[in-house]
């Protein structure tokens, strides 16, 4: 009788999580970035680029300290390169973020912030709460998102207070056509919809 296994890989290896090589040539590690709208224009970037790319989702994300204007960390959407259903734009670039100063929490006197292309769903909105950012920007808003067939999860107007109440700036519909213009292309080129009931067929 023959053995099928479920696993493609041996359970219990290490978990690696990566950037496509051209983030590094769109990013800036070394100068702040001036404004609301520079810190924006960067997450849609990174957003629209890894559409064009070919290298994930259509969801970027960039972490800035409030008082210095510099990066921290950025993200984008690697659930299908990697095979990951937890790596949104916003978990990998709290992940890269944390890591690269150490600790695991991104709190600071003087603040750090998360720009997001999309408001994320209920699980990065979770994650946004936990990763100790006291503010967040949002471009795209969710009904975005579900428009073209992704599934936000529970978030609701309270979920949004809840930040809010613990402290945590929100500010929602920055810059969103030009976000909506990368779920759009994504949508228009075919780009996978992977939600989680979406059944793996390879």
């Amino acid at each position: 009788m023959t053995k099928y296994s479920l696993f493609k890989q041996a359970p219990g290896l290490p978990v690696t999580v990566t950037l496509p090589d051209w983030v590094q040539n769109l990013v800036h590690w070394d100068q702040p970035y001036a404004d609301d709208q520079a810190k924006m224009a960067l997450a849609i970037e990174l957003s629209k680029q890894n559409v064009l790319q070919g290298t994930g989702g259509p969801f970027g994300t960039a972490i800035f300290d409030r008082a210095t204007g510099l990066l921290l960390g950025v993200g984008v959407n690697r659930v299908v390169p990697h095979s990951n259903s937890t790596l949104h734009g916003e978990t990998v670039a709290i992940m890269q973020a944390e890591q690269a100063l150490g600790h695991f929490t991104l709190a600071a006197a003087g603040g750090r912030e998360l720009f997001t292309s999309c408001e994320p769903c209920a699980m990065c909105l979770g994650a946004v709460l936990w990763s100790g950012v006291n503010r967040l920007v949002c471009a795209g808003v969710a009904a975005d998102a579900r428009a073209i067939g992704f599934d936000e999860g529970p978030v609701f107007t309270e979920s949004y207070q809840y930040l809010e109440n613990a402290g945590i700036e929100v500010v929602r519909g920055f810059m969103q056509p030009e976000a909506k213009a990368v779920l759009d292309l994504y949508a228009s080129s075919g780009g996978r919809i992977y939600n989680g009931a979406d059944a793996a067929t390879d």
